[in-house]
């Protein structure tokens, strides 16, 4: 009978420190999940571009489209100075410069890249130190985010466009290389070699998986490719959004949390955000959204633009084939087939449509070298 007593309670024991455990787990998971949360709360940086900029301002859409101003500043700050290369001094530009549109029911994407060498007409703005930053007519279009930061770019980006821009998202170089790293690397495809002193890229001909320093210097090379102006880059930079678009969706990442983690923490490192996507919550509520938007979804043009009649190595916006591209944007519809069909197959191709006033640069004549095909990994629109 004691025999028999002993047993249950030693089950008893079992039970009572297997709930203990699973009470301990709970509990460590929960405390794991909250110092998570506030790990990649406290790494994003956010601007409130909409206290700044008041009501002067393009409405916002009233059908469930929106739009995000994406850019990659320059900045050699920081890690940046050690992997980019060049001289910027103590200021930033936007280096890289998107238009990102979501339709009405999130099912799609439209892109458009804006050439940093764009002449536009700048308006007043307030530098993030509050000091006045005069408009300026004929302005190159990076020169906004230079003078007065991330306001003064959203600012800018909305009379240039008549749209509302209704989020921010920045990156710099240093960043952009750790989330390529963190997502495994990015592959590209080229038909012949690109040669870049530069931007430090060296690739044969050929498929090839870039690290984030290598990816870095591909979306930045422009010498190597094409007239060697920001056209042929802007190329480049297409193919690998699109790549990198393709690998979350394809490899599994967002169903790993390991995987889910490590890039979560390195992009929220990495950006900088209007106040309204500046917290986990949000950023994780605005994936969700897009998660049904792969390269298939996609559609990406550059804005029209020709050779400013004022300076052979500026460009200024074409029409009627821009305001077009914006129109479409601003009806929620796909960008204009006249408009798609004009865009370059490759980087090689890019150049402004009308032809410069002055004699054409070194890079941009026929010197009997091969120039470089560039074939997107992912999707076909450009």
């Amino acid at each position: 009978m004691a025999e028999h007593k002993r047993v249950p309670g030693r089950r008893r024991r079992v039970l009572r420190t297997a709930a203990c455990a699973f009470v301990a787990l709970v509990v460590l998971g929960a405390g794991a999940a909250l110092f998570a949360w506030f790990r990649l709360n406290g790494n994003i940086k956010s601007v409130d571009i909409d206290a700044r900029l008041g009501d002067a301002r393009p409405p916002a859409a009233t059908d469930g489209s929106f739009n995000i101003l994406v850019l990659g500043s320059d900045s050699r700050g920081g890690d940046n100075g050690s992997i980019a290369g060049g001289d910027t001094g103590d200021t930033a530009r936007s280096d890289t410069a998107m238009v990102v549109h979501i339709n009405q029911d999130h099912s799609r994407a439209q892109v458009v890249s804006i050439p940093r060498d764009t002449l536009v007409t700048r308006p007043d703005c307030t530098d993030p130190s509050g000091r006045t930053v005069p408009g300026a007519k004929r302005a190159m279009y990076n020169s906004a985010f230079e003078s007065g930061g991330a306001v003064c770019a959203v600012k800018t980006t909305e009379q240039l466009t008549g749209l509302r821009m209704d989020h921010y998202l920045q990156i710099d170089f240093a960043g952009f290389a750790r989330v390529v790293d963190a997502m495994g690397g990015a592959t590209v495809t080229t038909a012949v070699a690109i040669h870049d002193k530069d931007s430090g890229l060296d690739l044969p001909p050929g498929e090839h998986h870039l690290d984030g320093r290598q990816a870095l210097a591909f979306v930045r090379t422009r010498h190597g490719v094409g007239d060697g102006s920001d056209l042929g880059r802007i190329e480049l930079q297409k193919q690998m959004v699109k790549s990198l678009l393709q690998q979350v969706g394809g490899n599994g990442m967002l169903t790993n949390p390991v995987k889910l983690w490590s890039i979560g923490d390195t992009v929220t490192r990495s950006i900088t955000t209007d106040s309204a996507l500046g917290s986990v919550n949000s950023l994780v509520g605005l994936t969700q959204e897009l998660k049904g938007i792969g390269p298939d979804q996609l559609s990406m043009v550059t804005l029209p633009v020709e050779t400013a009649p004022s300076d052979p190595n500026r460009v200024v916006e074409q029409q009627p084939q821009a305001g077009q591209v914006w129109g479409a944007l601003k009806a929620d519809q796909a960008f204009p087939s006249a408009v798609v069909s004009a865009q370059p197959e490759n980087p090689a191709q890019a150049a402004p449509t009308a032809a410069p006033t002055a004699a054409p640069s070194t890079a941009a004549r026929d010197t009997g070298k091969a120039t470089p095909k560039v074939t997107p990994k992912a999707g076909t629109a450009h």
